[in-house]
């Protein structure tokens, strides 16, 4: 099955561009309930993983051991914006660890908040893997490191006891053979996992319904499901759609982007998991089909889609910040 329309890009009254993509509805017991596109089209989940890679934080004892807290999980979690409240904590975990910043492997880029980035330029900083997106993961990946007594320089390739344990959780929760995971390299430089979007889906479904599970492996889902909505600032920041969605969503459901036009989403209450995948990779066109998927599966109310409209959609502004078009999304769910 090929991509399908899901997003208008209008500006004044005309389509300039359009996005296809793929969206994947799953229930904890596995039945796909909704899809467009290709359900099973594999995709790199790229940061939508991070839910389930930090899950061994939890599983190893290393989140007791150094005492995180939930706002250390939720970061653990995050492709944050590199804001104060970020990168000071991922500070603090690294101490408690007794590392330092050049312990994270994880590489620099420039933060995305542009304060933090236009300050650092001002004083002259250098800008560390601290502000790394990615660093909050990272920090969670050398903590069991450590905990378990394993080698801190090579926790990041593909062969280490951290990333196969990560493998192991991957292939659980999704349903996935390990033999049927697509390994590349993510941007991080950790692996990233290819699996089909209805298995990615069926991951979300099971975290927000995590019951089938044995009792450690549901208690450390649960942990790091709940410092997600408890602390959503730490997943993302300031004017970031997965922190406003979760603390819109007030404890009831967990969501978490991906590069490249991937969304995903895990909603407790109904225990449904939900997966998208933008075709061209265009993020800008994940939170419009988020947000209209859970407005079809009448999963959000009235008030919290108004809240969420600005995600919805989404204005375009020119250089002197006027609105000039918006992002419309223009699918209709499929019964599967």
């Amino acid at each position: 099955m090929d991509a399908e329309h899901l997003v208008d890009v209008i500006r004044g009254r005309m389509v300039e561009s359009e996005h296809w993509g793929h969206i994947a509805v799953v229930n904890s017991a596995g039945e796909l309930l909704y899809s467009n596109g290709n359900p099973d089209k594999v995709v790199f989940a790229r940061s939508s993983m991070k839910p389930l890679q930090a899950i061994p934080i939890v599983e190893t004892g290393a989140a007791d051991s150094f005492q995180l807290e939930p706002a250390d999980l939720s970061l653990a979690c995050a492709s944050h914006n590199g804001e104060n409240q970020h990168t000071d904590r991922v500070k603090e975990i690294l101490s408690k660890l007794g590392l330092t910043t050049d312990s994270l492997k994880c590489g620099t880029h420039p933060p995305r908040w542009q304060e933090t980035y236009e300050k650092l330029m001002r004083s002259g900083a250098e800008i560390t893997a601290v502000y790394n997106n990615c660093s909050g993961k990272h920090s969670g990946m050398l903590a069991t490191t450590i905990h378990m007594g394993e080698s801190v320089e090579d926790y990041y390739k593909t062969d280490h006891p951290v990333q196969q344990r990560i493998l192991e959780v991957i292939s659980d929760i999704t349903e996935t053979p390990v033999e049927n995971i697509e390994i590349g390299i993510d941007g991080c430089g950790v692996p990233v996992h290819g699996i089909p979007l209805k298995n990615l889906a069926l991951g979300f479904a099971k975290m927000a319904n995590p019951t089938s599970f044995p009792a450690k492996r549901k208690e450390a889902i649960e942990r790091v499901t709940s410092a997600m909505m408890e602390v959503p600032e730490m997943v993302g920041g300031t004017n970031r759609f997965c922190s406003d969605f979760m603390r819109i969503e007030e404890g009831q459901m967990f969501g978490k982007a991906g590069a490249e036009g991937v969304y995903c989403i895990g909603d407790l209450k109904s225990g449904l998991g939900i997966a998208l995948k933008i075709e061209d990779g265009a993020g800008r066109a994940t939170s419009p089909v988020a947000v209209e998927v859970l407005h079809q599966l009448k999963l959000i109310s009235k008030e919290q889609n108004e809240l969420l409209n600005e995600y919805h959609y989404p204005n375009l502004k020119n250089a002197r910040e006027e609105i000039i078009g918006h992002l419309q999304p223009v699918f209709t769910l499929k019964n599967a």
